[in-house]
């Protein structure tokens, strides 16, 4: 009798041990299956929380373009996300290249600035088909099917023109004077140098002295800008008003204006757009009269829209930045608290 005691407590404690064993190893497992999950082998992985966002910028071509930068990329910091950036360094193909990458990555959401507003419609049907959806920043596209982008973020370049044109027009009003106009334009292509180009003639276009006499591509860049004002300079002996689709642009035309024994702002009228520090500094030395603001600090708006298209929640097609004007004595005031 023991001995059948004996063994029947060794089978009883044998079988203690094989649960014990066996429960150890399904919590051990428990465990490593959710360590699993965490580095997005599981079949709920935490990085399926991660929102990738695949961003293709323009260039680094003025000082607005570099405040826009930071702006996405400390707002994506911010926000959590994981941004992967490109830079197109101006070039069409640089960004297409860049779009797909970013469909073969597989990102959330892809966001970018168009550097010209044509022939974007073959990648993004790529990016619709593969089921990310894109949103537009600063620039627009001319695709006529819109559903190929949840949204546009950026500013009125239209009417951006307008603001132009409409202080112009207003300190000209009475003249009986021809006023010889010269135009730096952006980018040839782009939104904004088309659009700040209809604006600004809509609205000039009332008064018969308002004449622009030459109108050129100065590529949003400083250099650019100094090279063309230096050839209407020489093309031209009465310039009144010089219009430059951005302050850096401007600000190269301040360089050839004074190097021909001119002052800026007092001999030439100048008009920019952006109203970035140095072009704000400009204005309140008095080298330029009038700028219409542009407000590159578009991060927070983009992060914001990049969660609700995530989310499933509905969107405006199209998000305007809010902007204002300076003279050269506003640009004075703000300049001190001035962001970018």
């Amino acid at each position: 009798m023991r001995t059948k005691k004996k063994w029947g407590l060794a089978i009883t404690l044998a079988m203690v041990m094989l649960v014990s064993t066996a429960c150890s190893s399904t919590n051990g497992g428990a465990g490593s299956d959710n360590e699993t999950s965490t580095s997005g082998n599981g079949s709920t992985p935490a990085s399926a929380k991660t929102i990738t966002l695949g961003f293709s910028q323009v260039g680094a071509e003025s000082g607005w373009r570099s405040a826009n930068t930071k702006s996405i990329q400390d707002s994506a910091k911010e926000a959590g996300y994981d941004l992967k950036f490109s830079d197109a360094q101006q070039k069409q193909e640089n960004q297409i290249k860049a779009l797909r990458s970013f469909i073969q990555q597989k990102v959330t959401v892809i966001a970018f600035s168009p550097v010209v507003e044509s022939g974007w419609d073959t990648v993004l049907k790529e990016a619709k088909d593969a089921g990310i959806p894109v949103i537009l920043t600063d620039r627009a596209v001319d695709s006529p099917d819109k559903t190929l982008y949840k949204t546009f973020i950026g500013s009125d370049f239209v009417e951006e023109g307008r603001k132009a044109g409409q202080w112009l027009s207003d300190q000209y009003k009475d003249t009986q004077d021809e006023i010889n106009i010269v135009e730096l334009q952006g980018t040839t292509g782009s939104a904004p140098a088309n659009d700040r180009q209809e604006g600004f003639m809509e609205l000039i276009a009332s008064n018969s002295k308002l004449k622009v006499i030459a109108s050129q591509s100065g590529d949003f860049t400083r250099a650019k800008g100094k090279e063309v004002m230096q050839a209407f300079l020489k093309a031209h002996k009465k310039i009144d008003v010089l219009y430059a689709h951005n302050d850096d642009m401007a600000l190269g035309a301040i360089q050839a204006i004074e190097a021909a024994g001119l002052k800026p702002g007092v001999d030439i009228t100048i008009i920019s757009v952006d109203a970035v520090k140095d072009g704000m500094q400009a204005a309140a030395d008095g080298k330029i009269n009038f700028i219409v603001e542009c407000n590159p600090l578009l991060g927070p708006q983009l992060m914001e829209a990049v969660q609700s298209v995530v989310d499933g929640k509905d969107i405006e097609p199209r998000i305007v930045t809010d902007e204002t004007t300076f003279t050269s004595e506003q640009a004075k005031e703000a300049l001190p608290t001035r962001e970018y």
